[in-house]
């Protein structure tokens, strides 16, 4: 829905089709847009990853943090977590069809990021 400002006859403003919940942008923001979430979803993209792996991949995210984020993003199903040996522990995460779905959007982020040099 595409929102307006218009001004009547008197100079004041009047908005049309407010965004009274959040917009489908924001929505998605909201999935991949927490601190480390995008780049955990785009180090998954080549296959199953074991976590120490994935936190060696994230150099300044702390494991408390990924551990977090991958049970969020395994709550909304974008992300699966096996268990491959019991003895230690050992597991693997990988995303889902959904999770791998955000990988264009990720990846054209991180285009837009590099031509734009953001730091």
């Amino acid at each position: 829905m595409e929102s307006r400002v218009e001004t009547d006859d008197y100079g004041r403003k009047k908005v049309f089709n407010a965004c009274m919940e959040p917009c489908a942008i924001e929505r998605g923001m909201r999935i991949i847009g927490g601190k480390w979430t995008g780049s955990i979803i785009y180090h998954l993209k080549d296959g199953p990853v074991r976590f120490n792996d994935l936190a060696r991949m994230l150099g300044g995210a702390s494991k408390k943090m990924i551990d977090q984020r991958l049970k969020e993003l395994e709550s909304r199903e974008m992300v699966v977590r096996k268990v491959i040996n019991d003895r230690p522990v050992a597991v693997t995460y990988e995303l889902t069809e959904f999770g791998r779905s955000a990988l264009k959007i990720l990846d054209d982020l991180r285009i837009w990021s590099e031509k734009h040099d953001l730091a």
